[in-house]
């Protein structure tokens, strides 16, 4: 079975907008177009992901949350003797 690489965020958009800015002769039009549709992508995934973050804020300021771990990092990091954070003062 052939494993799938995630594709980046609107890497597509991205993608299409260089193409054209590269191309010659160049069309302001055209990548003008390309860059509106990278712009809308971009604003739709920063919507959704907002209340996430800002409920993680609200956590992080309200004392509830005293440090961020990336799940993987924290297990590697157990198997290495010890933690790698910095014990609080």
């Amino acid at each position: 079975m052939e494993k799938q690489n995630p594709q980046p965020v609107c890497g597509q958009e991205a993608l299409l907008l260089l193409n054209c800015v590269t191309e010659s002769p160049y069309d302001s039009e055209k990548c003008i177009r390309f860059l509106q549709s990278l712009r809308e992508c971009v604003l739709s995934k920063v919507s959704s992901l907002l209340p996430l973050v800002t409920d993680l804020y609200q956590s992080f300021v309200s004392g509830k949350v005293n440090k961020f771990v990336i799940p993987s990092q924290e297990h590697a990091s157990e198997g290495a003797g010890g933690s790698a954070t910095k014990p609080p003062s």
